[in-house]
């Protein structure tokens, strides 16, 4: 039976970033805006927490009845393959965090808008799709392309929303780099594991890509955040603040655009994770301290 630690390990607590950022990001839109509602956006960083440890479990469980995660791979503890706990008690624990994402979201819905029950519905179904099923499209090269969408487009757009009942362009705008950096952290994660997921038949963009043309995705995805965030500026040059961050980035981008591999990489996750951290601080700031035009 995993201890409460190895459950922890298991919520791949490093990936969090990925749903804490742009619930942030999008409350620094409302807050630049004047209209947050505090009490909303906690109940939508709880949405989005649960939905990323329920999809990180989901993952766990399908990943491991398939047997793509191998005593080879390097990485967070894999409760699922290496028989941890049993696989049933895996897929009910990422169950019941949807659940909770469900029950939260429905909250949200009820007190700002009904059709918000369908986004999160997708959110849902996305979630457990991305390695569940019988085609999963995580193996199809597409992982990317959801996590851009759903904790981009639809986890900052939807927060603004949910306080402001509208979504002025900043919000559209601050989607991008959020969802960049995101994508950024299943890069890397995806770049250390092309060899394991090769030979076990999962065909992520990293393997499709090869090892040089995700490393300059990766890059790609960085660069680009930092450069989509100033286009904010075009409303207040507080949206500047980012650039702070650019330190933060070199320590990654040094590991992957220098060829490290295996548990250098796993470094490099918990440094883009901290980047993810300290950009979505201070973009949020940035955001914040504007005024919507």
């Amino acid at each position: 039976m995993a201890t409460v630690s190895e459950w922890v390990a298991g919520a791949r607590p490093r990936t969090l970033p990925n749903s804490i950022v742009p619930v942030a990001v999008g409350t620094g839109v409302a807050v630049g805006a004047g209209a947050a509602v505090w009490w909303k956006a906690l109940l939508a960083v709880g949405v989005a927490l649960a939905l990323q440890v329920g999809v990180n479990y989901a993952n766990d469980y399908s990943d491991g009845i398939r047997g793509t995660d191998t005593e080879q791979r390097v990485g967070p503890t894999r409760l699922t393959a290496a028989r941890l706990a049993v696989p049933k008690r895996v897929l009910s624990a990422a169950w019941v965090c949807f659940a909770v994402a469900a029950v939260l979201g429905l909250v949200l819905a009820a007190t700002t808008a009904w059709w918000l029950v369908l986004v999160g519905a997708v959110s849902i179904v996305a979630a457990w799709f991305y390695t569940g099923g019988r085609r999963p499209y995580g193996y199809r090269a597409l992982g990317e392309l959801s996590v851009f969408v759903f904790f981009g487009l639809v986890a900052v757009v939807g927060t603004v929303f949910v306080q402001m009942e509208a979504v002025p362009w900043q919000g559209w705008v601050a989607a991008v780099p959020v969802g960049l950096l995101s994508c950024s952290v299943l890069v890397i994660n995806n770049l250390r594991d092309i060899g394991t997921d090769a030979q076990t038949g999962k065909n992520t963009l990293a393997v499709r890509l090869g090892d040089a043309g995700t490393r300059r995705l990766y890059a790609g995805c960085v660069a680009g955040a930092f450069v989509c965030a100033l286009a904010t500026a075009a409303a207040s040059w507080w949206a500047a603040l980012v650039l702070l961050a650019v330190p933060a980035a070199v320590p990654p981008l040094r590991r992957v655009l220098g060829g490290q591999v295996g548990r250098d990489l796993v470094a490099g996750l918990g440094e883009t994770g901290r980047l993810q951290l300290l950009f979505g601080a201070l973009f949020t700031a940035g955001l914040g301290l504007g005024a919507v035009g």
